[in-house]
């Protein structure tokens, strides 16, 4: 199977009336300007590839077609023949009704094959994927981020995690559809006790990582059945109408911002790749390529990736397996003469090259498509699993990084503050929604110029729906905010200096004991990770029982982990490094940057989440006699933490000293960002805490002081 039909292929071309006038006009135009027309379908294609991207922020996506300057009446049908060629929303009855489910079983048929895994990923395995690889969504309907469905000639099975079993009940057709909530068991145990003697399971070695496949080989051969990589992924063919793979502008990335220059993150990794005994890596990881070569792009939802594959050779060289329609010159001519772009079609050729070589080559089994694997094999490459070298040089951001995300949460501070004092004001009055308030904490953070998009899809929750962790808010569930209940909101932004996340949770009207007893709970736990220092060398499982340690003393927990990494201007949800309960392995090193985020919830009542985002830091100044380097967090995140939900007497002194402290700092550097009225509302939200209400039982010692933005 070669790779550029494994990725998908755009269905017919668009033959509406409307895309055909909207290209007349734009052809007309670009002639009047002097500007060089692409041939017509040369054309249609490049804008239904750009029309199969998120819209951004800017204008970027039109210099693939033309350089700026632009008139305005180009400018107007460069939008109006995107729009135009806009894949259509999903038609989720093919789903519902099980004629997707028929065919399927009708072409595994034809294949040969008993059954089906079909994963909701990409070949580059990333959260967030483009339009034409929701193969998942096409088959069952389900539209959440996470999931994998099996098809065999018995049965069909979604599984889906904690967050999604209540949207998989209402968008998918369970009597065609058995889900499977994945806390109950998992695929491969589920495979275990399913498969018969003799089955053939079909899967796409493209959507499946080699660890995945190794896995799943070992329960088929112990159940008798074969696991078999399919030549051509069959829901690619039934699809009509699939939209082209994404033609998303690729970006330069200063080096200003990114503190390094790829030549040096080149030549740097590529000394590691020796050291490891590798001539070269194929990078599948479309963060650590943007990284790398320090670009970003366009061509999926809330994160700055260019799609593409690279082949990082021993000597700092990189070989980019990317569309070139993507890349406009200025671009190609920043990445270099050690950068070579090929097409993506070219990376089979290549894989063979390096086979033929008999080079020794480096794949992260967690990440690379088993394909990518196969192919090596079979060409006579020397095949080294390992950790994808890039992945803790880009986790520990630079100082100038580290900078850039300073100044960026000050920035999304302003927003959220000027936000949280319009919900003060206008969530008692019952008139606002949970679409509204997304609405307008987008439309606030938008007027930063530096803006660049959400770096998620924001969780808005009133109510009841606040106590589903990953909750995304739809015209079917928008519930009105109003008195007498909390609302949760986590969202964050991209900018082209950082990526920011941020949780609050605040009450609309009087707070129930009750609340304020579990929010006062989830706080002291938020301060307890704030405060900590700690031995280089710790892990993030370590140090996760401090944010649980007061509601564990009343039998209550929250299920999620309690931090992830973060990228810098790169994907919200970075590795390797985390706090969870999860055993790991990867210690939290200085520039590396994770959340702070537990929570408390409440099935069908309310949620609580405090969410910051920290960096670590070393200790300047050690306490006497110290014998061992340590390390601490810098408190990046500013915004008010809700006082009406503060138990004061249950905090410690030195809880009550960390939060006075962190809210002085809010006020002093968001304060003069915001207009009077927010300023005047924001002094209260930040007001000291009245120590006469403290029990005075906790202990006396001050925890450090928050870091301002420039320590």
């Amino acid at each position: 199977m070669t790779h550029s039909s494994t990725l998908g292929r755009g269905g017919p071309p668009a033959t509406s009336k409307i895309a055909d006038a909207a290209l007349d006009r734009l052809c007309a135009l670009l002639e009047q300007a002097n500007r060089p027309c692409p041939e017509r379908q040369a054309l249609r294609a490049l804008m239904a590839g750009i029309a199969a991207t998120p819209w951004g922020t800017d204008h970027a996506w039109m210099d693939l077609v033309t350089v700026p300057p632009r008139p305005a009446t180009l400018v107007e049908a460069l939008k109006e023949s995107r729009r135009a060629l806009e894949p259509p929303p999903p038609d989720p009855s093919g789903a519902r009704d099980g004629s997707r489910l028929d065919a399927l079983r009708r072409s595994l048929r034809s294949h040969k094959v008993t059954g089906m895994v079909v994963p909701r990923a990409d070949a580059h395995q990333g959260e967030f994927v483009a339009s034409n690889a929701e193969r998942l969504a096409w088959l069952t309907g389900f539209t959440g981020s996470a999931g994998v469905a099996v098809v065999t000639p018995r049965c069909a099975a979604l599984f889906v995690d904690g967050r999604y079993t209540l949207q998989a009940a209402e968008q998918v057709n369970t009597g065609l559809w058995d889900i499977v909530p994945l806390a109950h068991t998992s695929v491969n145990d589920w495979l275990a006790k399913t498969l018969a003697r003799g089955d053939k399971l079909g899967y796409d070695p493209w959507l499946h990582t080699v660890s995945e496949v190794d896995r799943r080989n070992r329960v088929c051969e112990k159940a008798g059945a074969q696991c078999v990589p399919l030549p051509v992924n069959p829901i690619d063919t039934l699809w009509q109408n699939r939209p082209p793979p994404p033609l998303g502008p690729v970006i330069p990335h200063p080096d200003m911002l990114a503190g390094w220059s790829s030549a040096d993150k080149r030549q740097r990794i590529a000394r590691d790749l020796r050291d490891a005994g590798a001539t070269a890596m194929v990078i599948t990881d479309p963060a650590s390529l943007a990284w790398l070569l320090n670009i970003r792009g366009a061509d999926v939802p809330f994160t700055p990736l260019p799609l593409g594959f690279g082949i990082l050779h021993g000597d700092g060289a990189v070989d980019l397996f990317m569309d070139g329609r993507k890349l406009p010159r200025p671009v190609l001519a920043q990445l270099g003469p050690d950068i070579t772009l090929r097409a993506p079609s070219a990376l089979a050729d290549a894989l063979d090259t390096l086979g033929g070589q008999r080079r020794r080559v480096l794949l992260d089994a967690d990440a690379c498509a088993q394909w990518v694997r196969d192919r090596l094999s079979r060409a006579g490459a020397s095949v080294r699993l390992g950790a994808d070298p890039i992945a803790l040089p880009k986790a520990r951001k630079t100082p100038a990084e580290l900078e850039g995300a300073r100044a960026a949460h000050v920035r999304d501070g302003a927003a959220l503050v000027r936000f949280l004092c319009w919900l003060d004001q206008e969530g008692p009055r019952g008139t606002q929604t949970e679409m509204s308030a997304v609405a307008t904490l987008h439309a606030l953070r938008a007027e930063a110029q530096q803006f660049r998009g959400p770096s998620f899809e924001t969780i808005s929750g009133a109510g009841p729906n606040g106590a589903i962790v990953h909750y995304r808010v739809t015209p079917e569930t928008d519930r009105r905010i109003e008195p007498d209940m909390l609302y949760l909101v986590d969202s964050g932004a991209q900018y082209r200096d950082g990526t920011t996340d941020v949780t609050r949770t605040v009450p609309i009207g009087t707070p129930t004991r009750e609340q304020i007893r579990r929010f006062t709970q989830v706080l002291k736990g938020h301060i307890a990770l704030a405060t900590v220092t700690f031995p280089r060398g710790t892990t993030g499982s370590h140090l996760d029982t401090l944010a649980r340690v007061a509601l564990w003393a009343d039998g209550v927990d929250f299920e999620h982990g309690t931090g992830h990494g973060v990228g810098s201007y790169l994907g919200v949800h970075e590795g390797p490094q985390r706090i969870s309960r999860r055993p790991s392995s990867v210690a939290l090193d200085p520039g590396m940057i994770v959340s702070n985020e537990p929570g408390y919830y409440k099935t069908g009542a309310f949620g609580i989440r405090i969410e910051n985002l920290v960096a670590v830091a070393p200790v300047t100044e050690p306490p006497a006699g110290a014998e061992i380097p340590l390390l601490r967090f810098e408190t990046l995140t500013l915004a008010p933490i809700d006082r009406r939900l503060i138990d004061v007497a249950a905090l410690t002194v030195a809880e009550r000293t960390w939060l006075d402290a962190y809210h002085a700092r809010v006020l002093r550097e968001i304060g003069p960002l915001v207009d009077d009225d927010t300023r005047a509302w924001l002094a209260q939200a930040t007001a000291p805490l009245a120590p006469e209400t403290a029990d005075g039982t906790g202990p006396e010692a001050t925890p450090p002081a928050v870091p301002s933005a420039s320590s």
